[in-house]
């Protein structure tokens, strides 16, 4: 979703007085709700057996009375090459899948292997067919603007677990969708001793999915252990943010670690230094894409036979990708980040 917001800006620069609409489902729609490039945001739920296929059909109709000219699928999956088909737009632009490249007037080929090419120029050969010039990082990059309800609320809820406005905050993002992408509890916790050490002033906020509360709650445990009883107040226990809420509390951020995951491309759209986590995933695929001026360290284990993988079976056993990253390698990152050049 987030990488495919420098084309939205893209479309927006070359159909300047185009009606603009972007369909989504619930729960990542908040990453384009406020997107000053479109015109509207349509937001499909996802529901199961016969009604989900009846709901779909009158979306269908809805985009076909509606004449789009042109229906791009960035996603590819069954439920979006559907839409696409029936939207009935004349130009219909998709990736060349196999049973439903039917479904698309253009089609663009997709390689199965995984390419040293980050996934928004991927993402952007769907553009090729609408003479859209190729994308850099400080023209087109990835957005998702602020509510400031939600800022509000945010700082709020900082202030009731006992941040201060002028202390500096690093938040620690200790899920990453799967177990291929997850750094060890224990490294997570070794980081936060050393970084809370290198500076007293520093707050840690320990943030996760919805399904990773539980890890969360283990690295502020021991974190607060590790740093001893007149410092664990350091650690803070904030609870849940929804996608909003985090793009609000990177804001206020002074540094955002975490794992190739959703967050931290949430966090690139925000000026906040970024140190990623890679494991089975690239650098070069899955960076933060945006300005050069803002401060980003990727950490990886360097080459391995077995990486990058399809994250479905770890043929070491062992996730070594991940695991021989060492918190001291990541803390030096975060230094760099934190203390590198003046942005210009």
């Amino acid at each position: 979703m987030v990488f495919t917001t420098p084309a939205i800006h893209a479309l927006r620069r070359r159909f300047p007085d185009a009606q603009l609409s972007y369909i989504v489902e619930p729960a990542a729609a908040p990453v384009v709700l406020n997107n000053p490039n479109l015109s509207d945001v349509i937001v499909a739920p996802r529901v199961r057996g016969l009604g989900g296929m009846l709901a779909d059909v009158a979306l269908g109709r809805r985009l076909k009375a509606a004449r789009y000219d042109v229906a791009i699928d960035f996603h590819g999956g069954p439920r979006a090459s559907l839409l696409t088909w029936l939207s009935g737009a004349p130009v219909r632009i998709g990736y060349e899948i196999a049973g439903r490249g039917w479904m698309y007037t253009r089609r663009i080929a997709r390689p199965r292997e995984l390419r040293r090419r980050h996934s928004v120029e991927n993402q952007w050969d769907l553009l090729d067919p609408l003479d859209i010039r190729p994308p850099t990082r400080s023209i087109d990059p990835v957005e998702m603007p602020a509510d400031g309800t939600t800022t509000a609320a945010v700082e709020a809820r900082l202030r009731q677990c006992g941040v201060r406005a002028n202390d500096p905050i690093v938040v620690v993002h200790v899920s990453a969708g799967n177990p291929f992408r997850r750094w060890p509890i224990e490294h997570f916790v070794a980081l936060i001793a050393k970084l809370a050490g290198d500076d007293q002033r520093r707050r840690f906020v320990v943030t996760s999915g919805p399904s990773e509360g539980d890890a969360a709650a283990r690295v502020i445990a021991d974190a607060r252990s590790a740093l001893g009883e007149d410092a664990a107040a350091r650690v803070v226990s904030c609870g849940e943010f929804s996608l909003a809420e985090l793009r609000a509390l990177f804001d206020r951020a002074a540094l955002y670690i975490g794992g190739d995951s959703g967050p931290l491309h949430i966090a690139a759209t925000t000026h906040v230094p970024i140190v990623g986590l890679y494991g089975p995933t690239l650098p070069v695929r899955s960076a933060p894409w945006r300005s050069d001026r803002y401060r980003t360290e990727s950490v990886d284990v360097g080459e391995l036979p077995c990486r990058p993988c399809d994250q479905r079976v770890c043929a070491p056993g062992d996730f070594r990708c991940l695991t021989r990253i060492q918190p001291d390698q990541v803390f030096e990152a975060c230094v760099r980040a934190i203390r590198g050049p003046s942005e210009t």
